[in-house]
């Protein structure tokens, strides 16, 4: 097997050193960054830095390239639409390709009933939305969220999301009428929707004691937690969660933004779970690259808003359309969403073997090609370890392997490669990590 990972410097480099440099001298320290490269070019699982070191991606932009690194069918499509028409702002004058990736949206999402889509910028741009639009179709004020979600780093979607170091320290006060159910993993807490009984009784005492479900426009939940550290939602929870909302006219709001297009293993993961939302909110890996976002809903629910109370400049630009329309085929024609379950098998088992010869490994869990494995001081307790972590990290950057953490306390290694990489380069990739952990 030839190697795809190729180091001719120490890490960083000194041209990645210099620039690092520059960016100190005009860039804020609160931009953080887990790898001191700067990028030079990239395609697929590769990634080059401008020292000439070549790197295997296993963050693929915060889960934003399942088609890979410089798709060449999304290069292909965005270049053409650049070289046609970049911008005109939809609500100025109209488009082809801002319809057009609306109606895919509207036939690929959950649910056999008429759909509609707003199209945005960023995954915080359409939390935003989702919940003006709920609270726009119920009258209600109320948005009910779980603890240790990320859904962004605007005011409304910093209030929230739920880790306090590093998205809301200092950014006080948050916005009102946020409200806070446990995440319910039947792993860590039975109790939490281990069974649908249980799961209803958890939901009435909620609804009882911290805000009447009258008031609730929306609950809005990560089936498998993002920044959070990977846990999957209760399949019992969750469908009691949406008996519940139906039965009180609260819209069910799910946050594919990390766990769309194939990462899990299907198109969506709420497909796992036999679930079909009033409002799916979408983003990372839908442009392939590009930045826009999306919200796909019921169509009363979405036709709610007045004319003008939704929008924005870039909302849907051109570009990003037609990317997002190529990504989503390529994903299609390439049953990228086998792919991942393939690649999450492999994961999987490989963590489990690692699990069993490092005693620092308090777990292993993930849907598909999410995976994840938690790192403890002691598997008794299952004190986090976050120090070791970041020291995990830093050694596979250093032997090229491009890592980043998730979880509330920062100790959760994740792999959100391109669901584009080879066999080959996986098997590197994986052992490059086991050389870090040891």
């Amino acid at each position: 097997m030839s190697r795809s990972i190729v180091l001719r410097t120490a890490v960083p480099g000194p041209a990645s050193a210099a620039l690092g440099e520059r960016r100190t001298r005009s860039v804020p320290r609160g931009i953080a960054h887990w790898t001191p490269i700067f990028v030079a070019r990239a395609e697929g699982a590769l990634v080059e830095d401008v020292d000439g070191n070549r790197f295997l991606d296993f963050a693929g932009g915060i889960g934003t390239l399942n088609v890979g690194h410089a798709n060449p069918d999304v290069v292909r499509a965005a270049a053409e639409q650049v070289a046609r028409l970049t911008h005109t702002g939809f609500s100025v004058a109209l488009y082809e390709g801002y319809v057009a990736l609306a109606e895919k949206l509207n036939r690929i999402t959950p649910g056999a009933f008429p759909k509609k889509t707003l199209l945005a910028n960023s995954g915080a741009e359409a939390i935003e939305n989702a919940v003006k639009i709920a609270r726009h179709f119920t009258g209600r004020e109320a948005a009910v969220v779980f603890e240790h979600a990320f859904h962004g780093r605007t005011l409304l979607t910093m209030s929230m999301t739920s880790k306090v170091r590093p998205y809301k320290l200092g950014f006080g006060p948050f916005a009102p009428e946020i409200y806070r159910l446990p995440y319910p993993v039947v792993s860590r807490d039975p109790s939490a929707g281990a069974h649908a009984t249980d799961a209803s009784a958890v939901l009435e005492e909620f609804f009882t004691v911290h805000v009447a479900a009258e008031k609730v426009a929306c609950v809005v939940l990560e089936l498998v937690l993002g920044e959070g550290g990977f846990l999957a939602a209760s399949p019992d929870f969750v469908r009691a969660l949406e008996g519940f909302c139906r039965e009180h006219g609260i819209l069910l709001v799910i946050d594919e933004i990390q766990t769309g297009f194939a990462r899990t293993g299907r198109m969506f993961a709420c497909e796992h779970y036999g679930i079909a939302p009033d409002l799916i909110t979408m983003a990372k890996s839908l442009g392939g690259g590009l930045p826009i976002a999306a919200v796909t809903g019921r169509a009363e629910i979405m036709d709610g808003p007045h004319v003008g109370g939704l929008g924005g400049t870039y909302g849907g630009n051109p570009v990003a359309c037609a990317a997002a329309l190529a990504s989503i085929e390529f994903l299609e024609s390439h049953r990228l969403a086998d792919r991942a379950e393939a690649i999450g098998r492999t994961v999987h088992e490989r963590f489990l073997r690692l699990a069993g010869r490092f005693p620092f490994i308090g777990d292993v869990r993930g849907l598909g090609a999410m995976q994840a494995m938690e790192l403890v001081r002691d598997r008794a307790t299952q004190e986090p370890d976050k120090e070791r972590t970041n020291h995990v990290i830093q050694k596979a950057y250093e032997n090229g392997l491009i890592l980043i953490s998730a979880g509330t306390h920062g100790n959760v290694i994740r792999t959100l490669m391109p669901l584009v990489i080879t066999d080959d380069q996986l098997r590197e990739g994986l052992d490059v990590l086991e050389h870090a952990l040891a």
